[in-house]
């Protein structure tokens, strides 16, 4: 099994700031994925987001995933990767 842990720190409402800072926001991380190959549904966990924007980052991630173009491909797997969470590689 693989899976890919990815940071996203800032909503879309500060995707400027996520730009000039080097980081990611909703959209930024929406466009990475369409290169993750067809068929592939790992989990996706993200990481380093802003306490304040964590809700409003994974609502707006789950919501551009879905309204992807009709290629027929499925959602991904996205899930926050909480403090102390471990992962058994």
């Amino acid at each position: 099994m693989s899976l890919l842990v990815i940071e996203t720190a800032f909503s879309s409402r500060k995707s400027e700031l996520a730009e000039a800072s080097q980081h990611r926001s909703p959209r930024a991380l929406a466009f990475e994925l369409q290169s993750i190959a067809e068929g592939r549904s790992n989990p996706i966990y993200l990481t380093h987001t802003k306490p304040a924007e964590t809700e409003l980052i994974m609502s707006a991630i789950r919501d551009l995933d879905r309204r992807r173009p009709a290629s027929g491909r499925r959602a991904h797997d996205i899930r926050w990767l909480q403090a102390g969470q471990e992962l058994e590689l």
